[in-house]
């Protein structure tokens, strides 16, 4: 049986967020799992990274972005013809109530409320990444 660690190495993700804090923290810890990672501070450059990008297998979605959110996002990556099946973790900060059947109903495969469990969110991409 193989662990997370050997489902995620060598694959290659895109982390979208507006806040290079978040961003530096998820690199800085995911970067330890031998991952392929490309950044987006918006939604045009992750639409823009996954049009001209090769290989990108999953994306980490923060859905509260300025100008184009993360719901915005995901419905126009889900309506694209490139990569519209690619598996999305929504990714929010202010979880309320509703806030994961919402990102699911906009098209996110998965949901994780922030501060991010880490644990929780290397299951979930292995999972997304490794379909049974």
């Amino acid at each position: 049986m193989s662990t997370i660690e050997d489902k995620l190495r060598g694959r290659s993700i895109l982390i979208v967020d507006d806040d290079p804090r978040n961003t530096f923290a998820l690199v800085s810890y995911l970067e330890g799992f031998d991952l392929k990672i490309h950044t987006a501070g918006d939604g045009y450059r992750a639409i823009e990274l996954l049009e001209t990008s090769t290989g990108i297998e999953l994306v980490l979605m923060d859905m509260m972005m300025p100008e184009m959110d993360g719901y915005e996002t995901i419905g126009r990556i889900r309506s694209g013809a490139t990569d519209s099946d690619i598996p999305i973790i929504a990714l929010t900060a202010k979880a309320m109530k509703g806030d994961r059947e919402k990102c699911l109903s906009a098209g996110a495969s998965e949901y994780i409320s922030k501060p991010v469990n880490m644990r929780d969110l290397l299951e979930k991409m292995a999972n997304l990444l490794n379909p049974v």
